[in-house]
């Protein structure tokens, strides 16, 4: 087994300015097209795509990106191929070895305009304060930038088996379950910003979640609908983190696996584990405007 610890490369770039409150669904979306609204139809690989994670393999550790940089990540051994919402998928389980992990690269941390979208169908929400969907976040010192995630139910003992590690206690006061959660680390000396949902999603049915920056506001969506929105002014700070889906991990003590990787952090307890099926994840550098939209 071969260590390689993950590289401090050079801080990527994601500077986004929010500012204003525009109340109302089409102020403020920015000029770019948004994805396909038929929601039986996959997401394009288009002008402002970053990367695209199809999770169509039908085996192995490998996930190839669809997108023009070929950000291709790679899996835990405990986050298996499956059925998806159009064809594979990945299904994530109550593990610490139950993630997708790729490398750092600028492009995964837009300067401006940002979308992060994607399929997901959990199927338990977290015991503690949110499970991480999608993230650019960890432990190590300066690596934290942004978080798109699930709330948790935030139990303690003697109802949950352990106590939570409180990595996101400053941010998470109360339970959220369900809820999305974005969260943000600005630039400027401050603590980590946190933006909820006003709905949440459900258990055991695909739902397209979204989250976007036009340069002013964060937005929430849910199966093409603007859910809620929020007024921020500042900078993300810049980070040189990876992207992680599925899981949060101490990413500096990756380790091969058989053509896996494996998280050898001491504390093996999967806290922060989404549990569930995720499909079609997508990173733009746009704030699009149309989603999917599934009549309920």
């Amino acid at each position: 087994m071969n260590r390689t610890r993950v590289a401090r490369g050079a801080a990527a770039s994601l500077a986004l300015v929010l500012a204003g409150a525009i109340h109302g669904c089409g102020a403020h979306q920015g000029g770019a097209s948004g994805s396909r609204s038929d929601a039986q139809q996959p997401p394009a690989a288009d002008s402002v795509t970053v990367g695209l994670w199809r999770f169509n393999e039908t085996a192995g550790a490998g996930n190839g990106d669809s997108g023009p940089f070929r950000l291709d990540g790679t899996a835990g051994i405990d986050a298996r191929s499956d059925f998806g919402r159009f064809s594979g998928g990945r299904r994530f389980q109550r593990s610490l070895q139950s993630f997708v992990f790729v490398p750092t690269n600028p492009v995964i941390q837009p300067q401006d305009l940002f979308t992060c979208e994607t399929w997901i169908n959990p199927s338990a929400f977290g015991q503690y304060e949110l499970t991480p969907i999608a993230a650019c976040w960890s432990e190590e010192p300066g690596y934290q930038s942004w978080m798109f995630a699930l709330g948790g139910e935030l139990l303690r003992p003697p109802i949950a088996r352990l106590a939570s590690p409180g990595f996101f206690a400053p941010l998470v006061t109360g339970p959220i379950p369900g809820k999305l959660v974005f969260a943000l680390m600005p630039e400027d000396a401050g603590a980590g910003r946190l933006f909820v949902s006003a709905r949440p999603v459900r258990l055991d049915r695909w739902t397209h979640v979204a989250i976007t920056f036009d340069g002013r506001i964060v937005k929430f969506y849910l199966d093409g609908l603007l859910d809620s929105q929020y007024a921020y002014v500042g900078r993300i700070r810049q980070s040189p983190a990876p992207l992680v889906i599925g899981n949060y991990l101490q990413v500096n003590y990756l380790t091969g696996f058989g053509g896996y990787l494996r998280a050898e952090q001491s504390d093996q307890n999967p806290y922060y584990a989404f549990v569930g099926a995720l499909d079609e994840l997508r990173i733009s550098n746009a704030a699009r405007t149309e989603f999917p939209k599934v009549a309920r």
